[in-house]
């Protein structure tokens, strides 16, 4: 049953997102829309349990893994137009540790864009330490880089949120999940958590890995680029232990629902609200790298930390689209030409061989064609 409310003109995409439970193709999931600051599409259904006993409620949160990079390129935008954090300096200005191995000249901007040659440790390191923080940022920190940086576009897949996160913490003396929760979170009134607290863990959905959920992984696994696929090797069932939820771990386990990050993006899509300028909005997305990520061989287009005009936005989004994908199948972003923010998340991790996530196309083609 799919519960929640959409504005008449997009009742399609309430028949869109029911689609997707009745051919098995869903578990727990949520969608919404906001355009023009207005939320014209607020749904969700099925279970946040993998034996289907729980029901996906209007406040359930589930981990949406990479979209949390959006956020956090949100938040590092914040700052830079704050005078606290300088896309073009090197990151070693506020983090003294991290020149270490030769890495004294990387600007900020190259991690943000995934061109640091960082896209992974290259010691054995264990998901215990990578919830702490401390070992993780100090690895990196003593590390040399894997390859050239600049010379490429590799995704650092968990290493860009300590990347990021770490000259955040450096500069503001608060963790990334603090700055979120007082800087964009609280004051829109929206739930998007970087570390769930124990008064909230009982609204947090469980992860139900399905078919191929594994295929991007082994396939980075194999390239030349490994790195960002072990040290340790992402894991689809760690969100449903408290430690990883607890944890702050700016790569990829923030935790929110459809309307908190379809609100964010509304904000953004409107040039920013009260959260940053149309000038500071511009100089995040603008646009640093185009091309083949050389790991995955896939096309790739970033500005500071968002995706541009991705495929995973679907084909009916404009070229200045910006927001990001998550493992699995979530996905949140601004579209200005349309006003639009859009997001969908899901405990219900897929992948597909042909790179299309059957169930974001239809609620995004069911979105535009409503526009």
């Amino acid at each position: 049953m799919i519960s929640g409310t959409t504005d008449p003109r997009f009742a399609p995409v309430r028949e869109a997102f029911a689609s997707c439970f009745a051919e098995d193709l869903d578990h727990g999931a949520a969608v919404s829309a906001v355009v023009d600051g207005k939320i014209v599409v607020d749904l969700w259904g099925g279970h946040a349990d993998a034996a289907r006993t729980k029901p996906w409620q209007r406040d359930t949160l589930v981990n949406v893994w990479s979209v949390t990079k959006g956020i956090i390129a949100l938040a590092v935008a914040m700052l830079v137009e704050r005078g606290k954090l300088d896309y073009a300096a090197p990151i070693a200005k506020v983090w003294p540790e991290f020149a270490a191995n030769g890495k004294e000249a990387i600007p900020l901007d190259l991690a943000m864009s995934h061109r640091a040659g960082l896209n992974g440790l290259n010691v054995p390191f264990t998901e215990a330490q990578l919830l702490q923080w401390t070992p993780y940022v100090d690895a990196l920190a003593a590390m040399a880089p894997l390859w050239e940086p600049g010379s490429r576009c590799v995704y650092h897949m968990l290493s860009y949120g300590h990347l990021a996160g770490e000259p955040m913490r450096r500069v503001t003396g608060i963790s990334p999940g603090r700055f979120i929760a007082e800087n964009i979170a609280g004051p829109l009134g929206v739930p998007f958590l970087l570390g769930v607290p124990d008064s909230e863990d009982a609204r947090v959905a469980e992860m139900v890995p399905g078919p191929l959920v594994n295929a991007g992984m082994d396939k980075l696994r194999e390239s030349p680029y490994p790195h960002g696929a072990r040290n340790p090797a992402p894991n689809a069932l760690a969100p449903n232990d408290r430690a990883w939820r607890a944890a702050e771990v700016p790569g990829g386990n923030g935790h929110a629902d459809a309307k908190a990050l379809a609100t964010i993006y509304g904000t953004l899509a409107q040039g920013g609200g009260s959260l940053i300028s149309p000038g500071g909005l511009a100089a995040a997305t603008a646009e640093r790298f185009r091309g083949e990520d050389s790991g995955f061989l896939l096309p790739a287009a970033f500005g500071a930390g968002f995706r541009l005009g991705d495929a995973a936005f679907g084909a009916a989004a404009s070229p200045n689209s910006f927001g990001h994908s998550g493992w699995g199948g979530a996905v949140a972003f601004a579209d200005p030409t349309a006003r639009l923010g859009f997001a969908y998340v899901t405990n219900h991790m897929r992948d597909f061989l042909d790179g299309v996530d059957l169930r974001r196309k239809r609620l995004e083609d069911a979105v535009y064609a409503a526009l």
